[in-house]
């Protein structure tokens, strides 16, 4: 019983053996292979959220004319699953991710999801897809809740009826080369969000319009693009979907503000609230191109890095924009990057005590 739902169990009839899952998970990748089932419920107007089941991994059928297809309501989430050393199975803050996924909702018109429904969700798919938990260093199972509109109407407003849907798949890094700098691009073409749009929502029109800056990014020979304010194009956003930190001085944190046109990142948070453990001080503010092009030269800036539920910690190299490119210190991942970076794994993996409460216990 979760809430005022039953979950009807159809379990798959043919799941991959032992065997076939272990030649899978030798080398996940990231994101490109996917357990054995998935959980959907459904919502309609007047009615509310119905028929939830955990069923087979398989295809959606939809209607030509649904809604999300020409309209794009659509939202979605991302969070993971770590086996700790005693083998019991943690979630790292998933309640902050529940929160965040009907924050969207709000932004796009859509219902909320009780988070408890979500969280039980979670709980139910994890339960049957336990062996698809990897235990090997830096690997995790990730979990893809999203919801979407389904009406078959092309009428422009908000829809009457929605899906949501949870997948998972195993995955490892999320940057192939490991834990090395990656090089950015400043784009000053292209704007992620603007105030009052959709920049502090997780949906799927985001991600679509930065796929041409993430082209340009990778024909100036950069690994990701970093988006600037979308008024003067001098102020730091974010990193292609990741939140971004700069180390002053070595003992200062230092993340652009949230300003309705950023993503409001879990990981983010939680290195705030980690950094006075590790004798950091915290500054959350605007910092400019300038800014960071200035005290990469003169030596105050020795580190930056970008953070995200799938990177974890990413170090900054080499940034270049049409006016130059520059170095953050000799470009390796530093001192403070890696002590947060060991911090943060500890935690989520369970290799440390969790003082805070973050880790849910499956």
């Amino acid at each position: 019983m979760s809430g005022t739902l039953d979950f009807e169990i159809v379990p798959a009839t043919n799941p991959r053996t032992d065997d076939e899952r272990a030649a899978l998970m030798a080398d996940p990748g990231f994101g490109r292979i996917f357990t054995d089932h998935m959980v959907t419920i459904k919502y309609a107007d007047g009615k509310g959220w119905y028929d939830a089941q955990l069923q087979p991994y398989g295809p959606i059928s939809l209607d030509p004319a649904t809604s999300a297809l020409h309209y794009g309501q659509e939202i979605f989430e991302g969070l993971k699953v770590y086996r700790h050393p005693d083998g019991s199975l943690g979630l790292f803050r998933p309640e902050q991710n529940a929160r965040r996924f009907n924050r969207s909702a709000a932004r796009l018109a859509m219902p909320p999801l009780p988070e408890e429904l979500f969280l039980e969700s979670i709980r139910l798919l994890v339960q049957h897809d336990e062996k698809w938990v990897p235990s090997a260093p830096e690997t995790s199972l990730y979990l893809r809740p999203f919801m979407f509109s389904t009406d078959p109407y092309l009428g422009v407003r908000p829809a009457l009826e929605y899906l949501y849907v949870l997948i998972a798949s195993p995955v490892g890094a999320y940057f192939p080369r490991g834990v090395q700098p990656v090089s950015v691009w400043l784009s000053t073409d292209y704007t992620r969000a603007a105030p009052g749009g959709t920049g502090e929502a997780k949906c799927a029109g985001n991600y679509a319009a930065s796929l041409v800056a993430q082209a340009q990014a990778a024909a100036q020979g950069c690994d990701q693009v970093v988006w600037l304010d979308a008024i003067e194009h001098k102020y730091i956003e974010e990193m292609g979907g990741m939140n971004l930190y700069f180390v002053l001085d070595g003992t200062t944190l230092v993340t652009p503000e949230l300003n309705g046109s950023l993503l409001p990142g879990v990981t983010r948070d939680s290195i705030l609230q980690l950094a006075g453990e590790l004798g950091l001080s915290t500054e959350v503010r605007r910092i400019s191109t300038d800014e960071w092009r200035e005290t990469a030269a003169n030596g105050r800036m020795s580190e930056a890095f970008a953070c995200g539920t799938a990177a974890v910690i990413t170090p900054v190299g080499t940034v270049k924009g049409s006016d130059g490119e520059f170095q953050v210190a000799d470009g390796g991942p530093g001192e403070v990057t890696m002590k947060l970076r060991a911090a943060l794994l500890d935690l989520q993996h369970g290799r440390t005590e969790d003082t805070h409460g973050w880790i849910t216990t499956l």
